[in-house]
């Protein structure tokens, strides 16, 4: 059995690395400046629980919308140039989202933004993925590490806003400037070219060739679909697509009900109740930090299993015995329990057989976002109708469902380069 060398980094590599790090954490800060801010636009619109929920689902909304065309976006302009551009226009879009005088205009302004969200989202991750490819090892769990950080400093930074009585406008408008500045200036450390460029053959051995792909025509393995994707292929990124969506309901109540909840239902101060989503995002970044060595150990399926159980048992104690730190405490752990979840699921949606490079990835980031799409407005209909207490019970139902899904993900990762693919395999 031949052993394959993998290439130390160029300049060029590193480089890229760290442009693509500084496009995960300006995406991850832009909508948590706005997030701890929510209740103000909420009380200034006077908006009811439902309202409010339906308004903030036009993001992911948005997102949904456009997130198939980001596909042909990257493979024309190229990955780094859409997510710098996605990264400008999101910000403009949260500027005008916090300055909107009337609820259809917020609503129209969170569905731009959501859109462009969606292009960096499938962009940025593509990059990395294309930087992991020439890196010959798994590095994609650092740059959602850096989202995290983002987000955190997004959120912290609402915080401090609301704390000096920094206008709304002017605090977001000061925010799109100084993330779209550092956007612009990574693009210039980005990877050159498009992204159909096989990169990752510099980096095999002298004498080296691509192992043909399996024939997904022939169903020797699998009965295939109409459109020849193996039927256990389809199976799979339909049970990871699930994983995701488990994922990103319960960063959603961080994003959208933490604070509301917190402010409103526990009566915390404005500046204590924005510690629920930074809890949230910082476990989550902690967790995505330490998350390629627990894979490593533990493999991912057992580290998915576990975090479901510690989503499920967290924030259902903190709903059952709501107090203003218990709760905070439970959106940290709801927060490290979902860490390494999305980047599982894309990563693995990726490496599927019968597929084209980043056609699993950009179905699993397009469907993910029916999370954020449905969460928002189912729990703000079960809030009027009963208590946003009982609409949070969404959280531990996410994790009992990727206690049961988590079978779809690798019990080990058997190798850190994704897998050969040729030109004969389905295109998206």
């Amino acid at each position: 059995m031949s052993v394959t060398t993998v290439a130390r980094p160029s300049t060029v590599d590193r480089r890229a690395r760290g442009a693509v790090a500084a496009l995960f954490l300006t995406n991850g800060a832009l909508l948590a400046n706005l997030v701890p801010r929510y209740p103000e636009v909420k009380d200034a619109l006077d908006l009811t629980n439902t309202a409010y929920g339906l308004a903030v689902a036009a993001f992911p909304a948005g997102a949904i919308a456009a997130g198939l065309a980001a596909a042909t976006l990257v493979r024309r302009f190229g990955s780094a140039r859409v997510a710098v551009a996605g990264t400008v226009l999101t910000g403009v879009g949260i500027l005008l989202a916090g300055l909107a005088p009337a609820l259809p205009l917020l609503v129209v302004a969170l569905f731009a933004a959501g859109a462009m969200d969606a292009f960096t989202d499938v962009a940025q991750n593509a990059h990395g993925l294309r930087v992991q490819r020439r890196y010959g090892r798994s590095i994609i769990n650092g740059f959602h590490a850096l989202w995290s950080i983002g987000a955190v400093l997004g959120g912290a930074t609402a915080a401090a806003a609301i704390a000096l009585d920094i206008p709304l406008g002017a605090h977001l408008a000061g925010t799109a400037v100084l993330f779209s500045v550092v956007a612009l200036v990574a693009l210039r450390s980005c990877l050159p070219g498009l992204d159909d460029a096989p990169e990752g053959a510099a980096h095999l051995p002298a004498g080296a060739g691509a192992p043909a792909a399996p024939d997904v025509s022939t169903g020797s393995t699998s009965r295939t679909s109409r459109s020849g994707v193996p039927g256990r292929t389809v199976l799979v990124l339909v049970a990871l697509v699930l994983v995701a969506v488990a994922g990103t309901l319960v960063e959603d109540a961080g994003i959208t009900w933490s604070a509301v909840y917190l402010s409103g239902s526990l009566g915390a101060p404005a500046t204590l109740a924005a510690a629920g989503f930074v809890a949230l995002v910082g476990a989550q970044f902690v967790g995505r930090l330490v998350g390629d060595r627990m894979v490593d150990r533990f493999g991912q399926r057992s580290v998915a299993r576990g975090g479901g159980l510690l989503v499920a048992l967290g924030t259902g104690l903190a709903l059952a015995v709501p107090t203003v730190p218990g709760t905070i405490a439970g959106f940290a752990a709801a927060g490290f329990g979902v860490a390494t979840l999305v980047p599982a699921a894309m990563q693995q949606a990726d490496e599927l057989p019968g597929l084209r490079t980043g056609t699993g990835l950009t179905l699993v980031s397009w469907l993910m976002r029916l999370g954020f799409l449905l969460s928002p407005p189912v729990v703000g209909l079960v809030a009027d109708a009963t208590s946003l207490r009982a609409g949070l019970l969404v959280l531990p139902l996410a994790g009992a469902l990727v206690v049961l899904l988590a079978g779809v993900l690798p019990a080990r990762r058997t190798a850190a380069t994704p897998r050969p693919r040729t030109t004969e395999e389905v295109p998206a």
